[in-house]
């Protein structure tokens, strides 16, 4: 017992200090991609055809080159294709939005999600009650939820919880397609949670279908069955990105209005 408790002491403080400190983050990190549409070529499209779930509008007489954060998964073949670099990675991990339209970038810069109304604030801002639905997700961002609860994290530490009762929580999180199967579920749990409810979808899957977008299986997200207060994108999600997302929305991270 010794030992163990003198190991522990050895190991020193294991929680991370976000978000009074910058995360520090791997280099194969993506993050949010941004475009310079006045760096693309007329008539290119090397950087649509490449992309895995049509994320990506080229640029036209009409409209700008513009990513749709909510379908992109992020695996960097736009960069890769483009040859004048118009689409790069900025390696930022903050890509959490509050309405599905602000996920569609181009030359603006990403709005950020901003907290809930006052009401919601004050009453969810203290201790935030969450029940996590995985609607036919692949178990990545599911991984990358649980991450939270680890030390590392700490998530409760900002007055954050999953519990495992819809009756006891203030809103859901839900990640995947949302599949046929799921559909009935996702509604019963969503009716099962106490008013004023939230809503949080997390993940390519959950915000748009991701990579089955389209499929006859899948219901391509979950505004097809519930009202969503926040998506968070990414395939999975970096937790730092989840983390970034829960935290503005009640508060904790101002974001200024525009």
């Amino acid at each position: 017992m010794i030992r163990v408790l003198r190991t522990r002491l050895g190991q020193g403080r294991r929680t991370v200090a976000y978000p009074a400190e910058a995360p520090a983050l791997p280099d194969r990190f993506v993050g949010r991609l941004a475009v310079d549409s006045a760096r693309c070529l007329p008539g290119c499209r090397d950087c649509a055809e490449v992309c895995p779930t049509d994320a990506i509008s080229p640029r036209s007489e009409e409209i700008q080159t513009r990513v749709d954060l909510g379908r992109c998964v992020f695996c960097a073949e736009c960069i890769r294709a483009c040859p004048e670099a118009a689409v790069t990675a900025t390696r930022d991990h903050r890509m959490a939005a509050r309405r599905r339209e602000d996920l569609l970038v181009g030359d603006e810069s990403l709005r950020l999600a901003e907290a809930l109304d006052a009401r919601l604030k004050k009453l969810l801002g203290r201790s935030l009650k969450l029940r996590q639905v995985s609607a036919g997700g692949c178990n990545a961002c599911e991984a990358d939820v649980n991450v939270l609860n680890t030390v590392v994290f700490d998530l409760g530490r900002f007055g954050i919880q999953f519990v495992a009762s819809p009756r006891h929580a203030d809103g859901l999180l839900i990640t995947g397609p949302v599949t046929h199967n799921m559909d009935l579920a996702l509604r019963k749990t969503y009716e099962a949670v106490p008013e004023p409810r939230i809503v949080i979808a997390v993940g390519a899957c959950a915000i748009s279908g991701g990579p089955y977008e389209g499929h006859p299986e899948v219901l391509n997200g979950a505004t097809a069955v519930v009202p969503v207060d926040l998506y968070v994108p990414g395939c999975p999600p970096h937790p730092y990105t989840i983390l970034d997302g829960l935290l503005r929305l009640i508060g904790r991270i101002d974001t200024p209005r525009r």
